[in-house]
């Protein structure tokens, strides 16, 4: 912002001019309107040195990083040049590999990456290029000097957030963007979909954000940008390969993609040919792309060209791939893999920050990324030289960069921190755009020689001015000319099936906490424990595997503790809830933030430390807890879902589960050679009490009972009510989605309901209901085929 004089520099001038004019007030309420729109944006981004993976707000610096538009016009040349020079040594490094048979190149500063994937080479795209987008990492020195720090070609991030920077920073502070007349973004995302639709073979192709999943630091990105363009967001096991091409997995059948906008790490996404460890990857996709049938941008394999051992090459390779200087030198490098250059690191080490060449880190001196070596005491000096020596070919040497600040407010004041600017740039047919900004990233301390937003660095938004009015470009519809529309896209498999499972889940947890609940009020009441119903409730529970211990081994209380939070029993309902709250993570866009606390709480009520000295109305207490927070969850699902396809296989859950838990209870304790006081607990645990004493105002009686709880259509808990609604889901679910005249699921649905329709109450036994829970569970497995796995055809695996 300040010159060598200490004076302003005229492009930063409306800035200091248009924040006088507001006044401090107006503008700490501006920043305030900023940080709640990102939060009620649900902007986040996931700290991974944090056990919990927890999810921090997008922190976002409240002033811009303001670049004067004609040092802007050279970082774009220089960038468009580098993009150039990086895509012809990657067409060279995967295609015919002259510059290591020329020596211009060292083999071991290539094969040295673990992303140089030889299973890739000769698979380049037809038209021999492997960016679709590339960014680098900018510092700039206290002289001016502009440099490149760093590569990104795996699968650059940051683009989504850079957009989020600008919307949220265009409604803070509207008056200056407009006054500086900021180049807008959108014109840049409009040539990266263009570039990739245009890369689709026809016309009902889609194109694919491949994300590694919602544990991933950027998921919050991901899925923005997806939408923001108009692509479908997937993971890899919402792909599969067959004939040679991948499809989408979605419930109305497999659908053709022809591109994948890829944000995963190359190594992990194809098991069968790279990293069997993966489990994020699709089988077959590098077969695909060797048979050109699908198009990923970036290439397989391009991260190798992040490596900072091709730093020290790129200068010298620039003169032979492009003809000329670059025009935005990297920060000086040496490879400490030659004899030579490591040598001279040896001799001016105090000169050099040591850092990895190629991983991550290196224990123990390299362990947070890089080291300065004049920063070092004797011992640790030592140890460095040793471990240069020893492993150079593993260290590069590069100069220790300084870089210049920006300002930043905090505490109402301007105050200068280091800065790296990230920039973005799009492959067209004819050449490179460059996004007019960028993503910003901001040091928390002054003396900063690097910045992280994992460490606690800050981002803002990057404004390069013009000196005519920009036209008002936009991927977004103006607020009164959005379409109107009902529909969220295509669901995929993957998310169905999770829904689904949340259904069953959440309702098994449910009907095991009915059944724990029996104890802890028998264990309040001092009920003597030799009771046959009391030995049916433990039977059950040990049957369900929501405890492992014997009927008659322990007392009532400890056992519906166990119930509760018995981490080793693969049933206990702590289980239960943590295995809802998983299936519900990969697909928290579909829930209300309310709803997904809800899942929280319960597994947080569930795992919370029960005292030695618990009585049985506290474990009571407990269990209530947890049951009203499945009513909740219930609820909030039934009324603030959107009643589409995703919501129908949640119900389609909930009703299986719960016909399966009803028939499992009438087998248990309903049936002939049940004791009579067995039917309370049976109208207990189906919720039923209020209905029958309505009805029949008298002690409970086999028929009428099992009449309730199986057959009565107008009790929310009868098998008859779910066999009902789950036929209403099906008839929607089949008029679109299914095309032959009466699929699995539907066949064995009507065959479930016309042997519950023909049963009487009188005489209910026990084969019958195993008849039901047998259906049920192919039901179940059914759906599945149908919807979610797609069975029906094999993968095609080499």
């Amino acid at each position: 912002m300040m010159d060598e004089g200490g004076a302003v520099r005229p492009h930063w001038l409306p800035v200091l001019d248009g924040l006088a004019a507001l006044g401090p007030a107006e503008v700490g309420r501006r920043f305030q309107n900023a940080d709640r729109y990102l939060r009620d944006s649900g902007v986040f981004y996931r700290l991974y040195d944090d056990a919990a993976g927890v999810e921090r707000p997008w922190p976002l610096s409240h002033l811009p990083l303001v670049i004067d538009p004609k040092e802007w016009q050279a970082l774009a040349s220089g960038l468009a040049q580098r993009a150039t020079l990086l895509e012809r040594l990657f067409a060279d490094i995967y295609g015919r590999g002259r510059l290591v048979a020329e020596g211009r190149l060292p083999a071991a500063a290539v094969a040295g990456s673990r992303e140089f994937l030889r299973p890739l080479v000769g698979t380049l795209p037809e038209d021999g290029t492997g960016l679709g987008i590339y960014a680098a990492d900018l510092g700039r020195g206290p002289d001016g000097r502009w440099w490149v720090l760093n590569d990104r070609t795996q699968s650059p991030s940051g683009a989504g957030y850079a957009l989020e920077n600008r919307i949220t920073m265009g409604r803070a502070l509207p008056e200056l963007f407009e006054q500086l007349h900021v180049v807008r973004l959108a014109g840049f995302f409009q040539t990266l979909r263009a570039g990739l639709t245009s890369l689709c073979r026809s016309v009902d192709s889609r194109v694919c954000l491949l994300t590694p999943g919602p544990l991933n630091e950027t998921y919050f990105e991901h899925a923005y940008l997806a939408r923001y363009l108009g692509f479908v967001l997937v993971e890899g096991a919402d792909l599969t390969v067959r004939g040679g091409d991948v499809h989408i997995r979605t419930i109305e059948g497999l659908e053709r993609t022809d591109v994948l906008l890829r944000r995963l790490d190359s190594d992990w996404a194809d098991p069968l040919e790279l990293n069997p460890a993966s489990r994020i990857g699709v089988p077959g996709l590098v077969q695909a792309v060797r048979s050109g049938n699908v198009t990923v941008a970036n290439a397989l394999g391009s991260g190798v060209l992040e490596s900072r051992a091709l730093l020290g090459f790129v200068p010298a390779l620039a003169r032979h791939l492009v003809g000329r200087e670059l025009e935005i030198p990297n920060v000086a490098t040496w490879w400490c893999g030659q004899p030579l250059e490591r040598e001279a690191v040896i001799a001016d080490l105090d000169a050099f920050v040591i850092a990895p060449a190629f991983e991550p880190t290196l224990p123990p001196l390299l362990r947070s990324g890089s080291v300065v070596a004049a920063e070092l005491d004797a011992p640790e000096r030592d140890a460095l030289i040793e471990l240069v020596r020893r492993r150079g070919v593993d260290l590069v040497a590069h100069e220790a960069v300084k870089l210049s600040t920006t300002p930043v407010w905090r505490d109402g004041r301007l105050e200068p921190r280091p800065f790296v600017l990230r920039v973005y740039l799009a492959r067209t047919r004819d050449g490179w755009a460059v996004m007019p900004g960028g993503l910003c990233r901001i040091a928390d301390h002054i003396d900063a020689r690097a910045v992280s937003m994992q460490r606690g660095g800050r981002a803002a938004d990057v404004w390069v001015p013009s000196e005519a009015p920009v036209a008002p470009v936009s991927l977004l519809p103006a607020p009164g000319h959005v379409p109107i529309r009902r529909n969220v896209g295509p669901l995929t498999s993957r998310v169905a099936d999770n829904l689904f499972w949340l259904g069953r889940y959440v309702e098994r947890a449910e009907a095991a906490l009915r059944l724990a609940r029996l104890l802890a009020a028998r264990a309040a009441e001092r009920e003597r424990r030799g009771t046959v119903t009391t030995r049916l409730i433990e039977e059950l529970l040990l049957a369900w595997e929501v405890v492992d211990t014997p009927p008659g081994t322990m007392d009532l209380i400890r056992l519906s503790v166990r119930a509760l939070n018995h981490h080793d029993a693969q049933g206990s309902i702590l289980a239960l809830a943590s295995a809802a709250r998983r299936a519900a993570s990969v697909i928290r866009d579909r829930f209300s933030p309310d709803a997904w606390r809800a899942l929280t709480e319960l597994e947080m009520a569930l795992s919370r430390t029960v005292p030695a000295d618990v009585t049985g109305a506290t474990v009571l207490a407990r269990i209530n807890q947890a049951l009203r927070i499945t009513a909740s969850f219930a609820g909030l699902a039934q009324e603030n879902m959107n009643q589409l396809a995703g919501w129908r296989f949640l119900e389609f859950g909930r009703r299986i589960e719960r016909a399966i838990n009803t028939c499992r209870f009438v087998r248990q304790f309903g049936v002939a050679g049940a004791p009579d006081e067995a039917l309370d607990v049976l109208l207990e645990l189906a919720d039923s009490q209020i209905t029958y004493r309505m009805r029949y105002v008298m002690v409970a009686a086999r028929a009428p009972v099992l009449d309730t709880v199986v057959l009565d259509s107008s009790n929310p808990r009868s098998v008859t009510f779910q066999i009902e609604r789950m036929r209403e889901h099906m008839a929607v679910l089949t008029t679109r989605l299914v095309r032959e005249p009466t699929s699995p699921p539907e066949r064995l649905l009507l065959r479930l309901d016309s042997g519950i329709a023909t049963l009487d109450a009188s005489d209910i036994d026990m084969l019958d209901m195993i008849r039901a829970e047998q259906t049920l569970m192919d039901l179940s497995d059914a759906i599945s085929d149908r919807w979610f796995t797609h069975r029906g055809e094999a993968d095609e695996t080499p």
